[in-house]
């Protein structure tokens, strides 16, 4: 490298104060410069006091000079070892001496007296010092006496009103609610935003100290609701339950509202909705009605049920539905199944009787959809503000722990759509609404046919354990004393839309919404039931089963299903029974016949010379069954048989 045309360059620090913190986001936090008082004590850090002598000093100045001259300075010692130790008893012999004289002029005063300054009084008159006295005084009297004048008008009304102070107040309604002071005024927060709710309409309300009353006047209340057009929603209480606060609600979230929830057929006209707008209605004054607790959660309530409506509402638009659901008013209508609707309605009264608070009289109002509505949307705030943790932690934050898994397990393209797919709330609601509809048709056929069939007898446990949109039901067909012998299980789920059963022997049959499908189901399952009991009864008592059919192929064609029998004969076959079973609307029709070997009508001819084809089964005779005794079919069955087995061994 080439230094002969090189140029110095002079690098100096800039005047920038230094670097104190460098935070996480890359910040620079400076050192303040020091101030003057810093950089004074930071000089004198550096002064030797020690170095107090006249020689010390003159030897630095001289050290100072020859370092100034020479860039080496040499160090002399003293040419005597105790020269330091005489300046020092010099010098401290010196300041004693000092201190001596001065103690001896002040004390003895001979040489030196000191005298104060003479300072130039001022006339002070005194009719001016009795004056600014008597204003002090009278400033300090007014004072105590405001001061006694507030605690006598507080204890006066704390023995007229017999309720707390205003701040014990207020401190018990900010444990429940959310309170800030805007100015001069206190603000409170009813909504649900802090749980996760995105509804717009302003939730807020006001607190102030309650006015004090008149003896003279009637006392009215200071924690209920006032309705009048003039006082904005005031609270007014009744006199035993007055309270030093006075809570200010919007007239919008006056009043009480409830979701009123109804299953109905379509006969009724669907243009019934009751159009009224919401929260503008008349403020009708309620008296006594509770203290500003009642009122605050009764306002936050009516918060909540315009917020599910809303939501209910636009839902209801969104979804594309194969028939329209319909927004009229307060009022939502859907349909679950054919002839069938679920409406939903939000009422909002501003009138509150004290003696029945809000009721609702009608009895086709259900309380359990009512109820899921509250808890689903409660469920949305939820999801709302409580999201899953990424897995790993640099993850993104929202996807739930199924669609992590997704890529590890290979899961493919329709796996990942079905986990993307949520319902709504009106969706959820309706699902719920079939599937209760679907679960009372279903207890009405069961219960109908336990009702109309004495024989067999039908008993159905419901599972007490279910799912809002999935129940399940196990029947049991039994004779009455033969239980020991058949028994016929069913097991059906009822979903939303159809019923899953499931037969004893595995077959499983799907139905749909229809009761007719289950009533003939269970009827065939009757049908069944009567001829394998049959045939395990034969077999106890010893009578072989000749053939058995669930299906019987002959005879008239059968309104319901295909009829069923049976042909037994016994242990000494000269008997013979046929037992034919059909299904019908309301009942079983149950016929049965008997033959006898030999038979009585048979002589012997030149072409059947035998005596031994006498034993074959004459013509089969028509049995009065019903004239049989016995409960049940297998009962007179039974006596049927034994009878039979008599007149034999007879």
């Amino acid at each position: 490298m080439n230094f002969t045309n090189s140029v110095s360059v002079s690098v100096e620090t800039t005047c920038e104060s230094q670097i104190q913190e460098i935070q996480y986001d890359g910040t620079e936090i400076y050192q303040p410069p020091p101030t003057l008082s810093e950089t004074l004590a930071k000089c004198a850090a550096k002064i030797d006091f020690s170095k107090t002598s006249l020689d010390d000093l003159k030897k630095e100045e001289k050290l100072t000079a020859e370092e100034c001259d020479k860039d080496i300075t040499l160090f002399q010692p003293s040419l005597w070892p105790w020269d330091s130790v005489r300046n020092k008893l010099n010098d401290a012999l010196t300041e004693i001496c000092v201190l001596a004289d001065v103690l001896s002029i002040a004390k003895d005063k001979r040489y030196l007296v000191l005298d104060p300054v003479p300072e130039d009084q001022e006339e002070t008159k005194p009719i001016i010092q009795v004056y600014s006295r008597k204003k002090a005084l009278g400033q300090a009297a007014q004072i105590l006496l405001s001061g006694a004048e507030r605690l006598r008008n507080s204890h006066t009304e704390q023995r007229n009103r017999n309720v707390a102070d205003f701040h014990i107040e207020l401190l018990r309604l900010r444990q429940n609610w959310r309170l800030k002071k805007v100015g001069n005024s206190i603000i409170g927060d009813l909504s649900y935003r802090t749980a996760g709710s995105k509804f717009g309409m302003s939730g807020t309300f006001e607190v102030t100290k309650a006015e004090e009353t008149v003896d003279d006047e009637p006392s009215t209340s200071l924690s209920a609701m006032a309705g009048s057009g003039n006082n904005n929603g005031l609270l007014n209480p009744s006199p035993k339950n007055s309270s030093a606060l006075r809570v200010i609600v919007p007239a919008e979230l006056q009043g009480v509202a409830y979701f009123k929830v109804i299953t109905q057929k379509d006969q009724e006209d669907l243009c019934t909705a009751t159009v009224n707008l919401i929260g503008h209605g008349p403020n009708i004054t309620q008296q006594g009605y509770g203290v500003w607790q009642k009122t605050i959660e009764d306002a936050q309530n009516v918060l909540f049920c315009k917020e599910l409506f809303s939501q209910l509402a636009r839902e209801a638009i969104q979804l594309q539905a194969s028939i329209p659901h319909v927004v009229i008013g307060n009022q939502i209508r859907a349909t679950l199944l054919p002839g069938i609707q679920l409406i939903i309605s939000l009422c909002h009264s501003t009138t509150v009787d004290n003696s029945q608070p809000t009721p609702i009289n009608d009895h086709d109002h259900d309380h359990v959809l009512e109820h899921s509505l509250h808890q689903l949307l409660r469920e949305v705030h939820h999801k709302n503000s409580h999201h899953p943790f990424p897995h790993p932690a640099s993850g993104p934050l929202g996807p739930s722990k199924k669609r992590m898994l997704a890529g590890p397990l290979a899961a493919d393209r329709q796996t990942v759509l079905e986990m993307t797919k949520t319902q709504t709330i009106l969706e959820q609601i309706i699902a719920q609404a079939q599937h209760i509809f679907m679960r009372k048709r279903t207890q009405y056929v069961l219960d109908t046919l336990a009702r109309d069939v004495k024989d067999p007898q039908i008993v159905s446990h419901w599972n007490g354990m279910s799912k809002p949109t999935m129940s399940c039901v196990k029947i049991n067909i039994v004779t009455h004393g033969y239980d020991t012998i058949y028994r016929t299980s069913l097991m059906i789920h009822v979903h939303e839309r159809s019923l899953k059963v499931i037969c004893r022997d595995g077959r499983v049959m799907y139905l749909s919404y229809e009761p007719q499908e289950l009533r003939d189901l269970i009827l065939c399952q009757i049908n069944s039931h009567q001829i394998s009991c049959l045939i395990n009864l034969a077999r106890c008592m010893a009578w072989p089963v000749i053939s058995n059919s669930n299906h019987l192929g002959i005879g008239k064609v059968e309104p319901l299903g295909n009829a069923s029998s049976c042909l037994l004969a016994s242990p000494n076959s000269d008997r013979m029974i046929a037992v034919q079973i059909r299904c019908t609307q309301s009942q079983m029709d149950i016929k049965v016949y008997i033959a006898r070997s030999p038979r009585h009508d048979f002589f012997p001819s030149p072409l059947v010379p035998e005596k031994f084809w006498e034993n074959l089964g004459g013509h089969f005779k028509e049995v009065r069954f019903d004239k049989i005794e016995g409960k049940s079919f297998l009962n007179k069955i039974e006596f049927l048989m034994a009878s039979l087995n008599s007149n034999n061994a007879s």
